[in-house]
């Protein structure tokens, strides 16, 4: 049996690697994705209700849940705050 971490090295190379770093860049992008998904499910709102409340489209909504596409750092910070009630903190490790 082998460690996900020596898996992913495997896979996707060593940390630092252009390889490696799409596939981090891309899982925390479906990370986010997934994030807002339960949050929006957890208050009850489809993904019509969740883009009324913060101004954008249910299309938007669904690339962000399905992970299709980027996403603006103001769009995402209006999508936490008015749609989702919450309040967004960035870390940088």
């Amino acid at each position: 049996m082998t460690s996900f971490s020596s898996h992913l090295t495997s896979q996707y190379g060593e940390r630092g690697t252009a390889a490696r770093e799409a596939y981090e860049e891309g899982f925390e992008a479906f990370k986010l994705g997934v994030m807002i998904q339960e949050l929006r499910k957890e208050r009850g709102l489809t993904q019509q209700a969740l883009a009324e409340k913060c101004g954008t489209t249910k299309n938007y909504i669904s690339r962000i849940e399905n992970n299709s596409g980027d996403i603006r750092l103001s769009t995402l910070m209006r999508i936490v705050r008015d749609g989702l009630g919450g309040h967004l903190t960035l870390t940088v490790r």
